[in-house]
């Protein structure tokens, strides 16, 4: 193993918490004295079967253990997903059954081995456990933990003085999380910012029942390709691991100026000094903003499909939209079905006030799909890989995948 000092380095590398440090330190000092990995836990949420470059900030850490002689144990929340995670929710979670979140949860593992090293991956389900509890046993677990400091969680406490129903199962995911650390005997814990308070209360539960409590580690949420809402595939600001290069290239020049740097950092897998280089580059001017974009762009498409899809994409790209004299930004639409009427889209997304217009534009000469003029006033556009609409020479919408 590196030393602990190494390993320090490398473990803090863009985290926002890490807590305690100094127990951190003792827990790799003994790791490292006897040879022994520190068991680091994830748990996945699988009430949506895909991943995308949001969840990989915290796999890529993930991997960054696994590279220091660490073992990974990802527990595939099959029991509590289907009491629905309320973190950031203001209201209650419709219930999913064990078969959906299983299912859910084998795709997630698929998708998490484009990243992580699976022959040092543990994979286990927490119904093994949850499910296998009494009602004496929960009632055992709800007493190591008071109402008052499940309230001190931001989104109970909006909710609760907001009138909203909180439900008494969704007080018992917290719990029902920090039971997993004890069952796998956890040292390490990670998630995003927004899972703070739950892994907090893993400590505390371990400590409960005479454990070392394990340390946390959290990392940044990041922005969806809109730059504003945290990145979600039901708001379709997503870029999923599962994506085609094509399509994964295309996102990527989409997201705004303003999240370049934090999609550099996050989303690429590069050092500090790499991240600091890049940083100081645009602001002097040294780097162009396109150019920036375009080495995220196949710097993501390169993480998940390898250098030569990386760099087809952007011939591809160049191709299509460069030499068309078409933006990197735009708005964005995804479609609803794979097909759907060319006359009807430009009135759904605003390009055109009616049906009428819509048809007065098209015989006009004035729509263009991916740089070529569509004349069919019946036209039906695929959409199942990524298109643009040029209407006249400056409204464009990017559409998406259905």
């Amino acid at each position: 193993m590196m030393s602990v000092t190494e390993q320090l380095r490398v473990i803090e590398e863009h985290v926002v918490d890490l807590l305690p440090h100094d127990e951190l330190k003792k827990k790799l000092e003994r790791s490292v004295a006897t040879n022994t990995p520190l068991r680091v836990k994830l748990g996945l949420d699988p009430s949506r079967p895909d991943i995308h470059i949001g969840h990989a900030v915290v796999l890529n850490k993930l991997r960054q253990f696994q590279d220091l002689g660490h073992t990974v144990v990802l527990i595939i929340g099959d029991f509590t997903a289907m009491i629905g995670d309320p973190t950031g929710k203001s209201k209650t979670r419709p219930a999913l059954t064990l078969e959906e979140t299983r299912e859910n949860g084998r795709t997630y593992v698929d998708q998490a081995a484009k990243i992580l090293d699976m022959t040092r991956t543990e994979v286990v389900h927490n119904s093994k456990w949850l499910d296998a509890m009494s009602f004496k046993d929960v009632i055992a677990l709800s007493a190591k933990y008071t109402v008052a400091q499940l309230l001190e969680r931001d989104d109970f406490t909006k909710r609760y003085r907001g009138g909203e129903p909180i439900s008494v199962h969704e007080f018992l995911y917290p719990l029902s999380q920090a039971y997993d650390s004890v069952a796998i005997r956890s040292d390490i814990e990670l998630g995003g910012t927004d899972q703070k308070f739950n892994l907090l209360v893993g400590r505390e539960i371990m400590r409960s029942f005479g454990m070392e409590p394990q340390c946390i580690l959290t990392m940044p949420i990041l922005e969806g390709t809109d730059g504003v809402e945290k990145m979600s595939k039901s708001l379709g600001n997503y870029i999923g691991l599962t994506d085609s290069p094509r399509d994964m290239f295309g996102k990527s020049m989409s997201i705004p100026d303003t999240l370049m740097p934090r999609y550099f950092q996050y989303a690429c897998s590069v050092s500090a000094e790499e991240v600091r280089a890049f940083q100081e580059g645009l602001v002097a001017g040294t780097i162009h903003p396109r150019n920036a974009k375009v080495d995220i762009a196949k710097r993501i498409v390169a993480r998940y499909h390898g250098q030569q899809a990386a760099d087809d994409a952007f011939a591809e790209f160049e191709r299509v939209f460069v030499k068309k004299d078409i933006p990197d930004e735009m708005p964005t639409y995804t479609a609803a079905t794979a097909h759907e009427p060319l006359v009807d889209l430009l009135v759904q997304q605003q390009l055109a006030k009616s049906k009428t217009e819509a048809r007065t534009l098209i015989k006009q000469g004035s729509v263009q799909l991916d740089g070529t003029k569509v004349v069919d006033l019946d036209h039906v556009v695929d959409c199942s890989q990524e298109r643009v609409l040029r209407v006249g020479k400056l409204r464009f919408l990017r559409i998406l995948p259905a």
